[in-house]
């Protein structure tokens, strides 16, 4: 087994490599980079500047001379060709430099590292909620198919599950902070923060908490809700579950102690890969919050075109993203004990 792993931790690095080799192409090839961000702002300073030429006529002119353009593009190293601009910073990256923001001039490791502490805490939550809710949900729906416990929950999840999370966010703030002001508009504390008692900080963030993190979980409910209830039915109606009920066993022990831990493995082999969504958080929902996590940050260098910060969020979530994998790949082994790696 350990083989095994050993293998699987060296085919991330050639997996990585086509990954981040890849977008680094991407992001040299599309339009609207830093260079051309530049030169419209130059154009709408003086455009804003000479009020009484039309808007057409500003607009035809170059702002910036050639030589200028030349300067940008050594700054931001577009003037060499895309392989050797990535093996430069692939090799920064290897010794820890993400390079800087071409947005704010930051360096891009201090921007995630200022927000992974606010997506890991709605994702440890999401985490704890999705998997302590949904496994005994769906325990109580397949020992109960077909009743009306097990309809009207599946109405339920399945309405979740119909609406984005993002969509069920802006759903939540028209309603719940709009209209009956129960809950805040966005962000993760109120302006007055740092003037409340423990007390008082630790009940605001919960307030600020509740809409966000319902957004977060409503979509991941029915996969995992129904996961567990089809393959704990699948094993219900196995042999060995249905011999030790002939043999005397009472359901209630043959369910948790025989049908359980094997309907668990489907379970055990996504566990991995929710570690990527722990930290990296979710774009749009971040954003409709404006909580100032992972996710907004990630939206923000987007629409930004801030190609540095984008590429280091793609290294820290591919790398996660992989090892999550391997780490799925662990815990169907500790759940199942006949998975035998080789």
């Amino acid at each position: 087994m350990t083989a095994y792993f050993i293998r699987r931790l060296l085919l991330v690095i050639p997996t990585f490599i086509g990954i981040t080799v890849m977008v680094f192409t991407i992001t040299r090839f599309v339009p609207g980079g830093p260079i051309e961000r530049i030169i419209a702002e130059t154009r709408a300073m003086q455009t804003g500047q000479e009020g009484g030429r039309s808007r057409a006529g500003a607009g035809e002119g170059q702002p910036l001379s050639r030589e200028q353009i030349k300067k940008l593009e050594a700054y931001y190293g577009f003037d060499k060709p895309v392989l050797e601009s990535y093996v430069i910073w692939l090799a920064r990256v290897v010794q820890g430099d993400l390079g800087r923001s071409t947005r704010y001039h930051d360096p891009v490791w201090e921007m995630i590292r200022e927000r992974i502490p606010i997506s890991l805490y709605f994702g440890v939550l999401s985490l704890i909620l999705i998997y302590g809710i949904c496994i005994p949900l769906g325990v109580a729906k397949a020992v109960r198919h077909n009743s009306g416990f097990d309809n009207i929950s599946s109405a339920v999840i399945f309405t979740g599950y119909a609406i984005p999370g993002w969509v069920a966010g802006v759903l939540a703030l028209v309603f719940f902070a709009s209209r009956v002001d129960i809950f805040p508009l966005g962000g993760l504390v109120s302006d007055f923060f740092d003037e409340m008692s423990m007390g008082e900080k630790v009940m605001d963030v919960a307030w600020h908490t509740v809409l966000p993190l319902f957004s977060y979980v409503i979509g991941s409910f029915t996969v995992m809700t129904l996961l567990m209830k089809n393959t704990l039915m699948d094993n219900l109606s196995a042999d060995y579950v249905r011999t030790a009920i002939a043999k005397g066993l009472p359901f209630k022990k043959a369910v948790f102690r025989h049908a359980i831990r094997n309907s668990l493995i489907p379970i055990a082999t996504s566990f991995g890969n929710n570690i990527s969504i722990i930290l990296m958080g979710s774009f749009l929902i971040e954003k409709v919050f404006n909580i100032n996590g992972m996710g907004l940050l990630g939206y923000e260098s987007i629409v930004d075109r801030d190609y540095p910060v984008v590429m280091g969020i793609l290294v820290i979530s591919s790398l996660l993203f992989m090892v999550g994998n391997i780490l799925s790949d662990l815990c169907v082994a500790l759940v199942d004990p006949r998975v035998r790696f080789k």
